[in-house]
């Protein structure tokens, strides 16, 4: 009786070591994976003056498959260390803080230059 006892003890023993082993071996795990995520990640800094698009992320019942959900440009106005960036609208001239993962930069459109055509003609065949 006291054989297995003594037995049981040290299965439970074994048992309880064998869990601490996985939930270090989990904590490890996490740190890593979480190590490689932020390393992936793309800051994003924004300067004031700068122009930016906001993502609206409301569900809505017929968002439309195709429409941007990007709208904007809007120009920030302050930006705070904790990631909050406060943006003013051009049209309304609204001025509201936002997250700052919410935020794109803004690249305005190239200016187009006028281009000479070159059109290609088989010389055979020119009258």
């Amino acid at each position: 009786m006291d054989e297995s006892g003594e037995y049981r003890k040290l299965q439970l023993q074994e048992l309880e070591e064998i869990r601490n082993e996985s939930y270090e071996n989990a904590a490890i795990f996490k740190e890593r994976t979480k190590a490689w995520h932020d390393k992936m990640l793309a800051r994003k800094t924004f300067t004031i003056g700068q122009k930016v698009l906001l993502y609206i992320s409301r569900l809505r019942l017929f968002p439309g498959k195709l429409r941007s959900r990007w709208v904007g440009p809007f120009i920030v106005t302050q930006v705070f260390p904790h990631g909050a960036v406060e943006i003013r609208s051009l049209s309304t001239e609204k001025i509201f803080k936002v997250n700052g993962h919410h935020l794109k930069p803004y690249y305005e459109g190239f200016q187009k230059e006028k281009v000479k055509g070159i059109d290609l003609v088989d010389p055979i065949y020119v009258d």
